[in-house]
């Protein structure tokens, strides 16, 4: 263990201490839970990786931490964040399979902390740990059961593509990712969460003629929970985008539980209320003027009041509506244009999944598509929440 020298009032990182990724992991999460329960799970770690005076310095001074002093000194980027941890929870919950951390927002906000996360791509753990201050651990399949902190619910939005109308479909055929489904099983049967919610793809219950569905909650009541399922649009919920996935819940006691109703539609947020001034728009997104002519040539209603996101379907079809069709993962770099002249900027594809501006964008744009594309309606997530929760604690009050 090599000492850092501690100059005052200069600033340690991270990178000051260490370069591994499951290091970070284990400090970040400690300096978290310092003062919770779970700080026991990561205390150890984080004790041999972290010089001795600085982990005194922290242990000593935890009541410390949170003032600004402290962010100026130690750590900057696991406390200056857009969304720091919860300070004085009222439920807490573990992040799996996290993504860029969309569930997490809509719990998060409800004010929820997060004792425990995971995410195994490395450029969606590297924009987690920009806007969460928290590096994801990596593969869940290699985290025992019995080294995760105890918490209220589990959240999981595990891989899709084994199920997806786009992906494979192999379900739980799929070597590594259909597996992901049973080490969630695992988890919960060990830890015993007092409720959890999964996310996934419309088409897992259409999956092998209904089977595969079947499968799934067999194996969470036999956990010992009490499951609650429904396809939820996010167009119902004030996002511009029209993305069908459904949502599992289970609670280990009997509770009144209804998935939320739609918003009314004058408060959902419209195409235009989303989309950047053209004036300030990146050059590089705007298409040649051959596709945008082909495109146009195409254009199911060709009269179509602007704005509008237009979506190329299999038969070449080009159809424009007043929301974009479900972001993709692996799409086409066309697959979805703005009034057939652009691509979506990085800011539009966040907030299409419904994602604060002060989400920081550290990756580029390939990058971010592919995040976004993979990620979760936060507003639907969110609405979720707070109905899990009244089933839970019986009140309303979960506001932050």
């Amino acid at each position: 263990m090599r000492a850092i020298p501690y100059k005052e009032p200069g600033t340690i990182h991270l990178n000051d201490i260490t370069q591994d990724d499951d290091h970070k992991a284990f400090i970040s999460h400690w300096l978290h839970s310092l003062g919770t329960p779970a700080e026991k799970n990561y205390e150890e770690k984080a004790a041999q990786v972290l010089p001795p005076e600085i982990f005194n310095t922290l242990t000593l001074n935890s009541n410390l931490l949170h003032e600004e002093t402290r962010y100026d000194t130690l750590f900057p980027e696991i406390f200056e964040v857009p969304f720091p941890p919860t300070e004085h929870p009222k439920f807490t919950f573990i992040d799996l399979f996290a993504g860029i951390g969309g569930i997490r927002l809509g719990f998060q906000s409800l004010g929820g902390k997060c004792v425990f996360s995971s995410e195994w791509d490395k450029d969606a753990a590297k924009t987690y740990e920009a806007n969460f201050g928290e590096v994801p651990f990596g593969d869940m399949t290699k985290i025992p059961a019995s080294s995760i902190p105890d918490s209220d619910i589990l959240l999981a939005g595990f891989p899709c593509q084994p199920f997806s109308i786009i992906g494979d479909k192999e379900g739980f055929e799929h070597e590594t990712q259909g597996i992901l489904f049973f080490t969630i099983e695992k988890i919960l049967k060990e830890k015993k969460p007092r409720a959890f919610m999964l996310e996934n793809v419309r088409n897992l219950t259409a999956h092998d003629k209904g089977k595969t569905i079947k499968v799934v909650l067999f194996h969470l009541k036999e956990a010992g929970y009490h499951v609650f399922y429904k396809v939820l649009n996010a167009l119902d919920y004030g996002v511009p985008q029209k993305r069908e996935r459904i949502i599992i819940c289970g609670f280990r006691e009997p509770v009144n539980f209804e998935f939320p109703a739609p918003i009314p539609p004058q408060e959902r947020v419209k195409l235009n209320d989303i989309l950047e001034k053209e004036g300030t728009i990146d050059r590089r997104l705007f298409v040649r003027k051959e596709i945008r002519e082909s495109r146009l040539k195409r254009l199911k209603t060709p009269d179509y009041p602007k704005p509008y996101i237009s979506h190329e379907n299999v038969a070449g079809t080009i159809t424009p509506h007043s929301f974009s069709c479900a972001l993709r993962a692996g799409a086409s770099a066309n697959y979805i244009l703005v009034n057939d002249e652009r691509r979506p900027t990085e800011r539009e594809l966040l907030r299409i999944q419904g994602f604060p501006d002060d989400f920081k964008i550290v990756v580029n744009y390939s990058q971010i598509k592919h995040q976004t594309g993979n990620s979760v309606a936060v507003p639907v997530i969110r609405a979720v929440a707070q109905k899990m929760i009244q089933a839970l604690f019986g009140d309303n009050n979960h506001e932050q």
